[in-house]
């Protein structure tokens, strides 16, 4: 399905593989769902709604088109899955699948989708758990060599995007399914606090990583981009958490959590141009070239996520300049997921007449 496999990922390529075989196809490529998902909500926010509603579509229809390639690898390619799912260094790629669940949810919340979108909230929460369990012991179990750090990258990132989903979509829902309100806003608490929690020790191992090793430019892939999506989402979710109604659980946390989702932003911010810096060292100076690959998704879903960021934590705490960046960042997404999605269409033409 894609030209390019992500460094980040384990290939596996036999020349009879027609282009269609889902034998190549990468953990990580739910990142055009996320991308997608969040650049509609952006829109959504904007008050730009025929290009939303355009983008929720095209969510969907990837959404659905890689949850059947995915099982269709499991059943007929279980020896390539199993080998990305042993591979520490893009197993966490797995977890794109939560994160696309979550986002793809959160837009359905939006147009008032409530029961798909608690369907797919119960889908993200039992595959978060499940593989936030299994991917780490089976990376760390099924490892002899050490360090482990030395494989840490920025795909790892993508585990605290996984919890902050479901953080996201269960405060989502919270206003709405009066039923269920203490049990979501308890979700939305513990997935964030367990997030947070989570990108500090993924953070260290990242740095550990880049202090002790020599980077390659070819290393440092577009996924690092998710270090800072990491932080937007979890702003989002504490965004989302701050608004939410009465009960014990929030009640107990609103104060922290608003306050740290004005730290998140601020950090988020910073990184930005370092890690627009680090793309012209690796493609204007270390010469790398700059074509399609699944991983550029990893970079247009922090820059929708960044955006949704500003405009929600600006409107919940009353701070008009934030939500000024969210909006005007909101064409830099868009920008950059039109781009992505034209490169990956002309990629998929070009494989199809390669085939051919």
């Amino acid at each position: 399905m894609h030209p390019v496999q992500d460094q980040s990922c384990v290939a596996i390529n036999q020349p009879v593989t027609p282009w269609w075989s889902p034998r190549d196809l990468t953990p990580g490529y739910f990142a055009l769902v996320m991308a997608t998902g969040i650049v509609s909500i952006s829109l959504h926010l904007s008050d730009i709604p025929m290009a939303s509603a355009v983008l929720l579509i095209i969510a969907g229809l990837a959404y659905a088109v890689l949850v059947v390639l995915n099982l269709w690898r499991l059943i007929a390619h279980r020896a390539a899955m199993a080998t990305d799912f042993y591979d520490i260094r893009g197993s966490f790629g797995f977890f794109t699948f939560v994160a696309a669940t979550g986002v793809l949810g959160s837009r359905l919340a939006l147009s008032g989708w409530w029961t798909t979108a608690a369907i797919l909230l119960i889908i993200a929460a039992v595959v978060w758990l499940v593989l936030g369990y299994l991917v780490p012991v089976v990376s760390v179990l099924g490892k002899t060599k050490r360090p482990l750090y030395k494989e840490a990258n920025g795909s790892w990132f993508v585990w605290v995007v996984g919890a902050q989903s479901v953080a996201v979509l269960a405060a989502t829902l919270e206003p709405h399914l009066e039923a269920a309100r203490d049990a979501l806003a308890m979700t939305a608490v513990f997935a964030w606090s367990l997030g947070v929690v989570l990108y500090v020790a993924v953070a260290v191992f990242v740095a550990l990583r880049m202090m002790s090793y020599r980077l390659n430019p070819h290393e440092f892939n577009p996924p690092y981009w998710v270090s800072m999506g990491a932080l937007a989402i979890t702003v989002v979710a504490a965004a989302r958490i701050a608004e939410m109604a009465s009960s014990p659980m929030v009640d107990v946390t609103r104060g922290l959590v608003a306050g740290m989702a004005v730290l998140f932003w601020c950090f988020a911010t910073w990184m930005i141009p370092a890690l627009f810096g680090i793309g012209i060292w690796r493609h204007g100076i270390r010469r790398v070239p700059l074509v399609y690959e699944p991983g550029l998704w990893s970079i247009v879903f922090p820059l929708g996520m960044y955006s949704v960021a500003g405009i929600y934590l600006g409107r919940v705490n009353h701070l008009p300049i934030v939500e000024a960046v969210g909006a005007a960042w909101m064409w830099v997404a868009a920008v950059a997921w039109l781009v992505t999605f034209l490169a990956m269409l002309r990629a998929i033409v070009l494989r199809i007449s390669h085939r051919s």
